[in-house]
């Protein structure tokens, strides 16, 4: 483990250690898993405009993410069921989050409770939330992670049907027996049956809330004072709907290109959703982050933070809690020293002039 440089390194790890079903449900997109690629492939294409002879003998990279101070802008995103990849799941990855000074997301399918991420001491975190059918379902929920001191609500809004993840289906994807998705234990909801393809797809038919929309944002803010972050938008319209709907924040999300293939990579994304914005919201990426210097890139393009999900997965299942604290300080590390190497010394000094992007038009115009 201690030969470990980057973030990437931990997934051929998790892949030895963890048995096919599980890894294949971590790793895999949807359909041609096209945009799964693309995610990765997108953040390469864009460049730097480096700055010189910039004084970078000390760098903040504090930010401050809905009024909560962070040592970094780099969080970590909900991802379900990470005790298939680590006896101690959720717990490890709270506890990582939190020495590291940064924001957990904990996801509605977890296989900790809100109450039990609680006990495992101080930390900013927010809460992942679907819409099930049962409306009485999400009220108890929503109410749950606001009284174990959870600080934001981070609804899902593009998944009113599972994306067709064919991995899962050809492994008949379940959770494994001694698993439960425990914050729903005791309501019938925490068991995935076993089905002939997708254990998750059947359960996702039968408990997610299909209708839901904009007005379900309102609804949502009857029942909770928390903030609310619309995750998975990839459009200025949606934006500006989002906007009007009171959302305190947006997570430009493609699900991890689990969902709808074919769909542009987030950092692709981002811009037009930070121009739509207007400013008058904080805008987050989540999707192919395993670099420093994509964590920059996202903020040179508005972003005001960046969430990570599959490096902590990956992480986890290699070296439980200290694999997940490595990946936040190798992150924070090659986040610090692109920040130097291109001359700025705190968040507000990157710009959208230190990057080109391949929808950027030529700076110089050759001489013809």
């Amino acid at each position: 483990m201690e030969m470990i440089t980057n973030v990437t390194e931990y997934e051929a790890i998790a892949k030895e250690k963890l048995p096919k079903m599980v890894y294949d449900y971590y790793a895999s997109g949807a359909e041609d898993q096209w945009t799964l690629k693309e995610n990765r492939n997108a953040f390469a294409r864009i460049l730097f405009r480096p700055r010189i002879l910039v004084d970078v003998s000390r760098i903040d990279l504090t930010a401050t993410i809905l009024g909560f101070k962070v040592s970094m802008p780099i969080m970590i995103a909900p991802t379900a069921m990470q005790k298939m990849a680590h006896p101690e799941g959720e717990f490890a990855t709270a506890r990582a989050a939190s020495a590291a000074g940064t924001i957990m997301t904990l996801s509605s399918w977890a296989t900790s409770s809100v109450e039990e991420v609680a006990s495992t001491g101080p930390g900013i975190r927010f809460f992942q939330l679907y819409v099930f059918k049962d409306r009485n379902v999400v009220a108890q929920l929503v109410r749950r992670a606001e009284r174990a001191g959870f600080k934001a609500i981070a609804l899902t809004v593009d998944t009113p049907i599972l994306g067709r993840r064919e991995a899962d289906i050809k492994n008949r994807f379940t959770l494994p027996p001694h698993l439960i998705l425990k914050n729903f234990e005791g309501l019938d909801l925490g068991k995935l049956d076993k089905t002939k393809d997708s254990g998750l797809a059947s359960y996702v038919a039968g408990q997610i809330d299909r209708s839901l929309n904009w007005k379900d944002i309102s609804w949502l803010q009857t029942i909770t004072s928390l903030p609310i972050l619309v995750k998975g938008v990839l459009t200025a319209e949606d934006t500006r709907l989002a906007l009007k709907a009171g959302a305190a924040g947006i997570i430009v999300s493609n699900h991890g290109a689990r969902q709808l293939d074919y769909v542009p990579a987030t950092i692709s994304a981002l811009e037009e959703v930070v121009k739509a914005a207007e400013g008058r919201i904080p805008v987050f990426l989540d999707g192919g982050v395993r670099r420093g210097t994509d964590v920059f890139k996202a903020l040179a393009l508005g972003a005001a933070g960046v969430f990570i999900g599959r490096p902590v997965l990956f992480s986890l299942a290699a070296d439980g809690e200290a694999g997940v604290r490595k990946v936040l300080q190798m992150l924070r590390d090659e986040f610090e020293l692109t920040m130097a190497l291109t001359g700025c010394r705190s968040l507000k000094e990157i710009s959208r002039d230190h990057v080109i992007t391949e929808w950027d038009r030529p700076r110089i115009s050759p001489k013809l």
